[in-house]
């Protein structure tokens, strides 16, 4: 083979490699969302039942504003065992492709470049630290104005995935 198909070989591997970087480090990336939810039911209501919803998903009250109508909850996420095995596992088949590239490359260097697979569980350990914290959900309670048949709505600050757990286990719709 010659030069010029390794190099763009090796070009389209490191090019691979840095979006991997990018995947992993996005994996503990924030999605907090802000949506506003409406509801046939009263404001009190409303607010026991969310709130019954978070303390069964372990949120646990942090501050209450009695003038915005304001909860603030708080909630330890645990990282995802799954998704941390999973991203040692492509860390390793990332740095294996690489190695593969480097050692027909470099042929001086021999199999020594595979060692650095060893590399790829700080994949996981990275987003097992980065993954478990502490996570706040902010409800605010209103009356809505604007839809006579829908008699309260709530405004959620959350992490998306949590959103949409909520939505749909309290049938709450998205206001427009």
């Amino acid at each position: 083979m010659n030069f010029a198909i390794f190099s763009s070989t090796l070009l389209l591997t490191l090019l691979l490699s840095v979006g991997l970087f990018f995947f992993i480090r996005a994996s503990t990336k924030d999605r907090t969302q802000e949506i506003k939810l409406v509801s046939e039911q009263g404001e009190d209501s409303l607010m026991e039942q969310v709130q019954g919803y978070l303390q069964q998903r372990s949120y646990r009250v942090a501050k209450v504003d009695a003038e915005p109508n304001q909860v603030i909850f708080e909630g330890f996420v645990r990282p995802s065992v799954f998704l941390a095995i999973f991203l040692t596992f492509l860390a390793s088949v990332g740095i294996l492709c690489l190695a593969l590239v480097w050692s027909l490359l470099f042929p001086s260097l021999g199999n020594v470049l595979f060692w650095l697979v060893l590399l790829s569980p700080a994949a996981g350990v990275f987003y097992w630290k980065k993954a478990a914290r502490s996570e706040q959900v902010s409800l605010k309670v209103e009356q809505t104005k604007e839809k006579p048949q829908m008699q309260s709505s709530i405004t959620v600050t959350a992490h998306r995935d949590e959103l949409i757990e909520l939505q749909r286990s309290l049938q709450l719709k998205a206001s427009e």
